[in-house]
Parts: C-alpha cells; sequence; structure tokens
C-alpha cells in the first residue's frame, strides 16, 4: 500500500508525529506504516521557538535519519523554509521524504494564498511523486476562521496540485462535515480531545495527526517523574533500560548510523 493509499482505506490514517529518533523508533515499533515529523518538537529540542524557520537543517537530517526506519515519513516544513517557490522545492527534493506538511502562514500570519499555491504548484513540479498535504492556518490563528474564508484557501491549493489539506485548530462538527464535503482531496486534522478517531472518520476525516502532542505529553511525563522523586511517590514505571538500548542497536545496524 503506497503513501497515497494510506489516505484512501477504510479508517484515517493516524499518523505520530515523532521529534528525535527514538520518539519515532517506537511508533514504528507500534505498528504504525508511517511517521511524521513536530517542527515545535526540533524547535524546542534545539531551544528555539516554532515557526521561526529554524529547523530547516535539523528536519533535513532527522527526516534523512527516519527513511532507515522502513515505513512512510512525511515532513513538517513549516512554511517550507523561504519565500522563494524555487527554494522550497529544492529543499523538499533533498529532502527525499515521502510525504511534506507545508503551512500557509509565515511568523504567525496568513500569507498571500497565490504564495502557497506557488510553493506547491513548485513541489509537485519538481517531486511529482511526492505527497503535498497544504495546510491552511486560518482556524489555527484565529484570522479569516470560517468555512467559507477556508475553502477559498483550500480550493486554491488543490488547484495547485495539493494531494491533500491539513486545517489544524478547534472545528465544530459541522465545520468539519462542510470542508470534507466540498474539498476534492483527503482532509487531515489534529487529534481531537472531544472526537475519537472513529467518530472523525464517520465525518469524512481521511489523516489525523498527533501534532506536536506526543512532544507535549513527553515533558509531562518526564515533569511527573522528578516531581514524584523529589514529593516523595515511587517513580513511574517506564519501558526498561535494556529494551530502548536493544531498538536503538537495532536501529544502527539496520542503518549503519554510528556515533559520531
Amino acid at each position: 500500500m503506497s503513501f497515497v493509499d494510506l489516505h484512501h482505506g477504510p479508517s484515517p490514517l493516524i499518523l505520530p508525529n515523532a521529534w528525535d529518533v527514538g520518539s519515532a523508533l517506537v511508533f514504528r515499533e507500534e505498528g504504525f506504516p508511517a511517521v511524521g515529523t513536530t517542527s515545535l518538537g526540533l524547535a524546542a529540542r534545539d531551544g528555539h521557538a516554532d515557526a521561526r524557520r529554524s529547523v530547516q537543517h535539523s528536519t533535513e537530517r532527522l527526516v534523512h535519519q527516519l527513511l532507515g526506519l522502513g515505513c512512510y515519513v512525511s515532513a513538517d516544513i513549516e512554511d517550507g523554509f523561504s519565500d522563494s517557490p524555487a527554494d522550497v522545492a529544492e529543499y523538499v527534493h533533498r529532502l527525499k521524504a515521502h510525504g511534506i506538511n507545508i503551512e500557509d502562514s509565515t511568523g504567525g500570519s496568513l500569507i498571500d494564498p497565490d504564495l502557497h499555491g506557488a510553493k506547491i504548484s513548485s513541489i509537485k513540479e519538481t517531486n511529482p511523486g511526492v505527497f503535498v498535504n497544504a495546510r491552511v492556518d486560518t482556524y489555527w490563528l484565529g484570522e479569516q476562521a470560517t468555512v467559507e474564508f477556508t475553502l477559498e484557501r483550500a480550493h486554491r491549493y488543490v488547484e495547485a496540485g495539493a494531494d491533500g489539506i491539513f486545517i489544524p485548530g478547534v472545528l465544530e462538527p459541522a465545520e468539519i462535515r462542510a470542508f470534507t464535503t466540498a474539498i476534492p482531496a483527503p482532509l487531515n486534522v489534529l487529534a481531537s480531545t472531544v472526537h475519537t478517531s472513529t467518530e472523525l472518520g464517520g465525518m469524512g476525516v481521511r489523516r489525523i495527526s498527533t501534532g506536536s502532542l506526543p512532544y507535549r505529553a513527553a515533558l509531562d511525563a518526564a515533569l511527573r517523574v522528578a516531581t514524584d522523586a523529589r514529593d516523595g511517590r515511587p517513580a513511574t514505571r517506564a519501558t526498561p533500560y535494556d529494551a530502548v538500548q536493544r531498538m536503538l542497536e537495532g536501529f544502527e545496524r539496520t542503518t549503519g548510523e554510528t556515533p559520531r
């Protein structure tokens, strides 16, 4: 089954988002057929805020590492790290990922949809086999956050060659159904604290991304371990050290990754 096929199965594709090799490995070990990256996780790892074009090189390195996992890899490339459609297309060509996620905002503000459409067209011309998931940030930013404006942008991106549309943010069921009905491409939303994947699938959603949630949950778990020790509670149980070590040793053997 191809990466494209995964968006047309009987249930939505669940795409967990990793911030390093270890997090990607546990997702792959659990049997997920595809793994994405999270720009927030990579940015925070390097001491930067998200959506600042700071993770261009770390994203490229991580994607190249994850290509050895034996599953599909989709890269979160923020806004493409450039205003130049040609430069964005060249970056995607270097990535070699099976899919990319590219957002229509820069620095916390929506960009001209024509520019975003030009980026998508350039990517597809240079990389026809890459699944381009075009993100519409209207609801995410609370800017032009209506069905009408969101659909207008989504349709432009599909016309430009986008293979899927990603609308992150808090969406009502009626809005989700409006999008899945009107957009002639698979709709991607974030994992919901309200609706299950089955419920979202029933609304027509074809892909559900975890986004930065696993990374943020890992921060919560790390803090809980430390505060439990400080406050006199028993330590939290976790995957044994030896199991993680064996998993990483297997990755090294498979990919040829050696310490530098």
